[in-house]
């Protein structure tokens, strides 16, 4: 009964992503129709070309941005939690629990959007609205990373492992490059996987402080439904194309991360 239930809430939630898949091969005609098509049709590259080819979305443009904010991103996150996580967890220094408390209090408190005004403004006096560094400079750091990296140290490296260490002679960051990383790496995954995926969907914040002609991708696609609201197969298209790099990351990377869960799930 329970692969049953399973099954089914599989098919639930992957059905809706398979339907825009195939709505996203077929014309908008063929997309009306009832009942609904639920093969793939042959008119993908077609509407793949007319997504590109659109003026009012630079739907390729976003594409690229979005790739480019969200892997910085993404890659700043894991260093600096998992340097954080590793100063917490295992070295010793005065005020490590008030900083960690501080860090803990940004994760209970929506700053983006308490302090989206000044934030805005900040980028205005820096003359960096509508560029892509006013987008990823305020997410470089994460206090939901350094909490779990933190929580993941802790667990996964033994002080006498650390102590070993520094009796051999190793430095501290000989420590964090030689025993701690390969000790944090399925966390890492985890951490990479989910800071891309919301990196990746941000949208509000772009939204503000980018211009129309160079947005990430949540921007194009919302340019794309203000002006071909009615050409569903075009909108489908881009939020199809739009979903395909998450897809890739979790072919990709699915076995550490899952691995991550697992493990860290274990420890706890």
């Amino acid at each position: 009964m329970t692969k049953v239930v399973l099954a089914l809430a599989l098919l639930l939630s992957a059905f809706p992503i398979y339907y825009m898949f195939i709505m996203a091969t077929r014309t908008n005609e063929e997309a009306i129709d009832v009942p609904p098509p639920l093969l793939p049709g042959g008119h993908l590259g077609e509407n793949i070309q007319r997504l590109l080819s659109t003026e009012d979305a630079y739907f390729m443009t976003g594409l690229i941005n979005s790739a480019i904010v969200s892997i910085t991103v993404t890659v700043s996150v894991v260093l600096i939690s998992t340097l954080a996580g590793f100063a917490f967890a295992k070295l010793r220094f005065r005020g490590s629990k008030i900083l960690l408390g501080l860090i803990l209090v940004t994760m209970m408190v929506p700053l983006q959007q308490m302090g989206i005004v000044p934030l805005y403004e900040l980028m205005v006096t820096l003359g960096w609205t509508g560029q892509l560094k006013a987008v990823i400079l305020p997410f470089l750091v994460n206090g939901f990373g350094v909490f779990m990296m933190t929580q993941y140290a802790t667990q996964a490296v033994p002080d006498e492992l650390v102590e070993a260490a520094r009796v051999d002679g190793a430095s501290t960051m000989r420590i964090y490059a030689n025993v701690i990383l390969p000790a944090l790496r399925p966390g890492m995954a985890v951490l990479a996987l989910l800071v891309f995926m919301q990196t990746w969907n941000e949208f509000m914040w772009p939204l503000i402080v980018l211009n129309p002609d160079n947005p990430v991708v949540q921007t194009s696609i919302a340019a794309l439904n203000q002006a071909h609201g009615t050409d569903y197969v075009m909108l489908f298209t881009g939020t199809a194309a739009s979903v395909l790099p998450l897809f890739i990351v979790f072919i990709a990377f699915g076995r550490q991360i899952v691995g991550g869960l697992m493990e860290g799930a274990v420890k706890a």
